[in-house]
């Protein structure tokens, strides 16, 4: 079916048995990903995918290999990204799909690259699936950012392999994928240097390259395939990963309706309103009693064997990778729909008791880990999209623990504090709970140190909680920083239900309406967002959504995403005589030369 602008509908939905652009192949603790784009399967038909450049298209594939690497292939230690271009290893996002993409695909397209990249970086550090560039040719703009992802680049030194970043002098815009971040803050590139580099089309190699830490290490070409065996066994030597972790479990299609309503999948469900710009989701918790996965049940979690057992059919698992796709979904199709409401259904009692499973063998078990870390990854992707968060508290919802982080990630939420208003005789009311996962696995508001493998984070290590956000705090303590007595009063209630008047007093709901007043409020609220800028809303919600500390990704996803957003509007970049449009056609660029 069309999207409201008649472009035809995005699927994020793909397996390695349907990659256009990867192929993807896993020899022990070793995988390879190797980059080789059908230069005529990109997602825009009239635009050539030539010199290993990539669309929207060949990143959603990436992405997948990289969940399935987690997922279904948990002794993999070490994981090479190269090409099976001869002398060019990727030359960045197709220019050709980028002059022709409207200002939401172009904003779009970064931002789910800056996230694929991100979660790379996460397995690194977080799962011991440690990535590596072998960069067999040029890795130019996005392809070099594809490179600075990964934890160790090698580059082929063969007098004509440079890496760059040469946005700026032939496109009039930025690196996209946090390259100019990456430079500076992971890679300490010295500031001059890196000036220089980002202004200088032709790139740099060879020795020069390493010298400046572009680059890990150069190569001969004689002796790459030797030196890069070499480098995958000692990092899989020195990978925190557990050995012997088992079989994966296989992460199987997801059951998706979309229909011009509405979007179904098994946990969740969004209802799009397209005369109120609005998308109202609902995620259903699990049932109080879990199903051991071999047909029996019982009462109370299921076993960490049982997780196993139950694969991606276990509630966490499946519930975030349909929350995950339902928002790469939305924000690629229904860009109009400027609105989430945002409610869940369920028995608090049972989201708490899966998170207190899976926390409690972050440390030992590999799917357990994954499965936090996955959920972590999606409420980032949350955090840095582009739409409006209305929470909705309500009696027979489930807030607690985990799912607790859609309301705190609100940029509002309002809990009903009275009977449901068809029922006014109910004696249900809504209650809110905080657990572990929201604050991490010591005691609320301090965490304890896990007990993690070297190299590799537990949650609750430093206080930090295991769904940290972006700049490293937990949505809790983002909610309530420079506030210390605010943040201990509300992790005092944490272990036992919260009514609605009791949350808004401290401080954990925006506001707790009464039945009488519910409708009429949340009505309002919704009406209202609807009726502001969008554009306007965008900044309030990016500059409200991360306080205190900056890290390399807010940077990314904040200051960078934003300079790069402006870029992209200026008649300099996308205008008719811009340099995005004035690439390759021998013409240059018309610039307005008012520093604004």
């Amino acid at each position: 079916m069309a999207g409201v602008d008649d472009s035809p509908i995005v699927s994020f939905a793909t397996s390695p048995a349907g990659y256009r652009h990867w192929k993807l192949s896993v020899d022990g603790p070793a995988a390879t990903l190797t980059m080789d784009v059908d230069e005529r399967g990109g997602i825009d038909p009239a635009c050539d995918l030539k010199m290993n450049s990539y669309d929207l298209g060949v990143d959603i594939e990436l992405y997948d290999a990289t969940q399935r690497l987690r997922f279904e292939h948990p002794d993999v230690k070490a994981v090479v990204i190269t090409s099976g271009k001869d002398k060019v290893f990727c030359s960045g996002a197709n220019i050709q799909t980028l002059a022709a993409s409207s200002h939401p695909q172009k904003v779009n397209f970064c931002k789910f690259t800056n996230e694929t990249r991100c979660a790379i970086e996460d397995a690194t550090d977080n799962s011991g699936q440690v990535y590596i560039a072998a960069l067999n040719g040029t890795a130019s703009g996005g392809g070099y950012e594809l490179a600075l992802a990964c934890d160790h680049i090698m580059l082929i030194d063969d007098r004509s392999s440079v890496v760059s970043l040469p946005e700026l002098p032939l496109l009039g815009v930025l690196p996209g994928t946090g390259g100019l971040t990456r430079v500076t803050d992971k890679r300490h590139v010295r500031r001059d240097l890196a000036d220089y580099f980002a202004t200088k089309s032709e790139g740099v190699g060879g020795r020069k390259a390493v010298a400046w830490r572009l680059v890990d290490e150069v190569v001969p070409r004689a002796n790459f395939h030797n030196r890069l065996s070499e480098r995958i066994a000692a990092t899989v030597a020195a990978s925190a990963r557990p050995a012997g972790a088992g079989p994966g479990i296989t992460l199987t299609p997801l059951a998706k309706t979309r229909t011009g309503n509405g979007i179904e999948y098994t946990h969740v469900s969004a209802k799009l309103h397209r005369d109120l710009g609005t998308v109202r989701i609902i995620v259903r918790g699990p049932s109080a009693t879990v199903s051991s996965g071999d047909g029996s049940s019982g009462d109370g979690p299921a076993s960490i064997a049982d997780v196993h057992a139950q694969g991606a059919e276990f509630w966490t698992l499946a519930m975030t990778r349909e929350l995950d796709d339902l928002i790469c979904d939305l924000r690629t199709n229904e860009p109009e729909l400027g609105t989430w409401v945002l409610r869940t259904a369920g028995d608090p009692a049972a989201v708490l008791a899966l998170d207190e499973l899976l926390l409690a063998h972050y440390d030992d078990d590999w799917l357990a880990r994954e499965i936090v870390l996955y959920f972590k990854r999606t409420l980032k992707r949350l955090d840095v999209t582009s739409r409006s968060l209305i929470a909705l508290i309500e009696p027979g919802s489930c807030f607690a623990g985990s799912l607790l982080e859609l309301a705190l990630a609100a940029d509002r939420s309002y809990m009903l504090d009275g009977p449901p208003p068809d029922d006014p005789d109910s004696e249900e009311r809504a209650v809110i709970r905080l657990g572990a996962a929201n604050y991490g696995t010591g005691s609320p508001g301090t965490g304890s140190p896990g007990m993690a493998s070297p190299g590799m984070a537990s949650p609750g290590a430093g206080g930090l909680g295991p769904l940290p956000t972006a700049n490293g705090l937990t949505r809790l303590a983002n909610r309530f920083y420079g506030d210390k007595s605010g943040f201990e009063g509300a992790c005092d209630a944490a272990g036992r239900d919260i009514g609605a008047a009791e949350a808004e007093e401290r401080g954990l709901v925006t506001f707790a309406p009464d039945d009488i007043d519910w409708e009429e409020e949340v009505r309002i609220a919704v009406e209202e967002r609807a009726s502001f800028s969008p554009d306007a809303l965008s900044g309030l919600e990016a500059n409200y959504r991360f306080a205190g500390p900056e890290t390399m990704e807010t940077k990314i996803f904040g200051r960078l995403t934003a300079w790069q957003n402006w870029i992209f509007y200026r008649p300099n970049a996308s205008g008719p005589a811009g340099a995005l449009r004035a690439y390759g056609t021998g013409q240059r660029a018309d610039f307005d030369r008012k520093r604004v």
